[in-house]
């Protein structure tokens, strides 16, 4: 299955509201970024068994490793759980800068070193979630 298929299984399995929030921050994401990088993980590992929710992932950076190798992640995820919407904001090097940048100005969201999480966009300013957006598609590493 392509991987815009896969998103949109994804986004189609949810239940209202949540499915018509995740369509508009997918747009919203593809919008700010377009023709960027998609990804899709399903959250289990190599051995079939669940390990983390599954996630819409956008653009992409290079993780490098102490003993010299690389790989590929996505830079932006997007994720339902069991209360609502995860937004991750991967690769930033301070783990501060998030909540420090956003997570006043945000509204009903809890913030960490690189998730935004929220019930409901309707609880939260979504201007505000578009700028964390866009600083974590805009980084260079």
């Amino acid at each position: 299955m392509k991987v815009d298929d896969q998103i949109k299984a994804y986004i189609n399995s949810q239940p209202e509201p949540k499915r018509s929030e995740m369509l508009a921050l997918h747009e919203l994401t593809l919008k700010i970024s377009p023709g960027c990088k998609l990804w899709y993980t399903d959250g289990k590992n190599s051995d079939g068994k669940v390990v983390s929710n599954p996630n819409i992932g956008y653009g992409f950076y290079t993780i490098k490793y102490a003993d010299g190798s690389t790989r590929e992640f996505y830079r932006i995820g997007l994720s339902a759980n069991t209360t609502g919407i995860s937004v991750y904001v991967l690769g930033l090097t301070d783990k501060t800068y998030l909540s420090a940048a956003y997570g006043s100005r945000l509204g009903k969201a809890s913030v960490t070193g690189y998730c935004i999480k929220f019930k409901s966009i309707k609880d939260i300013n979504l201007d505000v979630l578009e700028e964390a957006i866009r600083y974590g598609l805009e980084q260079k590493l």
